[in-house]
């Protein structure tokens, strides 16, 4: 399926494109130049909970120490288990 539309053809087929953002992302161009997306919220909320952990120190040495292999996870069933 099209995954860009220009603004004129998205505003005809708006409906449609709504429904195929739940797909994935729908790029709008002015002039072949992209000036928007539309995203489904669940991606959106996905990016947004990335930026979060990108943006946290702690989060991203976690991450650093796990891939370097001097840390590791455990399931959060053990964790609760604990207890």
């Amino acid at each position: 399926m099209k995954t860009t539309y220009s603004i004129t053809e998205a505003q005809a087929k708006f409906p449609a494109l709504v429904k195929e953002a739940a797909e994935h992302p729908v790029v709008i161009t002015r002039r072949n130049e992209t000036v928007g997306y539309l995203l489904s919220q669940d991606r959106m909320d996905a990016m947004l909970e990335t930026m979060e952990i990108l943006a946290n120190p702690e989060a991203m040495k976690a991450i650093r120490d796990f891939e370097a292999g001097t840390e590791s996870y455990r399931p959060l069933s053990e964790l609760m288990d604990a207890e």
